[in-house]
């Protein structure tokens, strides 16, 4: 049985993917090839990174949480020897421009799309919400696709931010915070995930170890009822922490948004499967809650 997923939620699983072809869309990582940038994380870091300007590494790891900071360090300040942040945030904008077109090639309403996901945004309250202050801070394109996807990516890290604010609240460090999502997913993704952030096996264990001694897993490493509890305590303040935009918008709105842009993120993640969605267990609206 499927539980129904909240209108936060809901909303996330259908702009999250139009940012996410910044990252794992060919056209989207090209553009940063393009400037100069090989390399997955390279990319990674320069798009996320740059609405911040040239920022090092401390930052960094404090505003994305769950990256160990040795992973951080191999990439900031170094990448900025190679592009500019105002090279990098053209770069991540055409190439989301170039991923977007097929997306939305031959549906209607992108126009209207664009608008209502800019009011929603613009709704978006920023503070104690580091990244997506910076993104709402930017200029806003002069085209329908190009606010799209700045809308979007305004959202995911106003949310993202939340997520973390909840995480804190909740007592989780980083590496915690990572293990103790692979836990809830019965250990399975351990090896992407432990490497997509850099965690060390020392690291990853001790973290493990910590989350034990505190009730969110037994000696197995499993997920306990403490840890099941907690984790819907902290999705429900993610999705409370959300609710601006939409309610600025109001429920209609919101629901004609949801129609038009559910076409266009079945197309993305058909199109970037089976790399997208990934151990971050994107919900899918037909699939109901994860």
């Amino acid at each position: 049985m499927t539980t129904e997923l909240s209108t936060e939620r809901r909303l996330w699983a259908l702009y999250e993917p139009l940012h996410a072809v910044t990252y794992f869309a060919p056209a989207g990582r090209a553009a940063f090839e393009e400037a100069g940038l090989r390399g997955f994380w390279r990319g990674y870091f320069a798009g996320r990174t740059a609405p911040l300007g040239p920022i090092g590494p401390a930052p960094v790891v404090a505003a994305f949480y769950g990256f160990a900071p040795s992973m951080v360090e191999r990439a900031l300040p170094e990448l900025w020897t190679r592009i500019t942040p105002g090279a990098a945030l053209a770069a991540r904008l055409d190439g989301a421009r170039r991923a977007l077109e097929p997306a939305v090639a031959g549906l209607d309403g992108i126009e209207e799309a664009a608008e209502l996901l800019r009011e929603a945004a613009t709704a978006a309250e920023t503070h104690g919400r580091v990244l997506a202050a910076a993104n709402a801070a930017l200029p806003w394109p002069g085209d329908a696709l190009g606010t799209v996807w700045q809308a979007a990516t305004i959202l995911r890290e106003h949310r993202g931010d939340g997520h973390l604010a909840a995480l804190l609240v909740e007592g989780l460090d980083g590496a915690e915070a990572m293990v103790w999502r692979v836990a809830l997913n019965d250990g399975r993704g351990r090896t992407a995930a432990q490497a997509a952030r850099g965690w060390s096996d020392e690291e990853w264990d001790a973290a493990r170890t910590r989350l034990h001694q505190r009730g969110y897993l037994d000696g197995e490493g499993v997920a306990t009822p403490k840890s099941h509890s907690a984790y819907h305590t902290l999705e429900e303040t993610t999705d409370q922490l959300a609710a601006r935009p939409w309610q600025a918008l109001g429920p209609e709105r919101t629901e004609r948004l949801a129609t038009l842009l559910t076409p266009v993120a079945d197309r993305i993640n058909a199109g970037l499967a089976p790399f997208y969605p990934n151990w971050i267990r994107l919900p899918m609206p037909a699939r109901g809650a994860s």
